[in-house]
């Protein structure tokens, strides 16, 4: 007798093929496309805000040395000399601000003495062009130096 043959059919393979996998890579680049500006721009608002509390924790500490003293108190950005708090957030090392305090600018641009008006400030420190500084002033005047600095809300809200 003749032995019969069977033929046994090969399963298919499991798998992705080449096409399927670049149609997931391509969704996946359009979603990263949309959703990254908008992270980025979320994580921006957070310093910033982390920013505008410590300013305004500053501006207190300021007003209570103006207080005991009869005059404000010029920090240097990010001074570690100073009695004052000079950093936004937790900790000193991973600071998204650097603080600092100076003389208010008179209208004709000079300086005014530090007994009349301080300035706060807090300069970022990752790049963030569209704010820039941050600063706030014992007269209650409050802006920012970044190139969309007459957005409403952006700076100061």
């Amino acid at each position: 007798m003749r032995e019969v043959e069977m033929t046994t059919r090969n399963p298919p393979e499991r798998g992705f093929t080449l096409i399927e996998l670049m149609i997931v890579l391509a969704v996946l680049a359009i979603l990263s496309a949309v959703a990254y500006p908008s992270y980025v721009e979320t994580v921006l608002k957070g310093r910033r805000s982390e920013a505008r509390a410590a300013l305004a924790e500053l501006m207190q500490q300021q007003e209570r040395h103006m207080t005991q003293a009869g005059s404000y108190r010029k920090t240097a950005l990010g001074d570690v000399s100073s009695p004052f708090k000079t950093y936004a957030g937790e900790r000193r090392a991973s600071t998204s601000y650097l603080l600092g305090a100076a003389e208010c600018e008179s209208e004709s641009g000079g300086a005014l003495p530090l007994d009349e008006c301080v300035r706060v400030y807090a300069t970022p420190q990752q790049p963030d062009t569209d704010a820039g500084t941050l600063w706030i002033d014992s007269t209650s005047r409050k802006d920012c130096d970044g190139t969309r600095r007459n957005e409403p809300g952006l700076c100061w809200r």
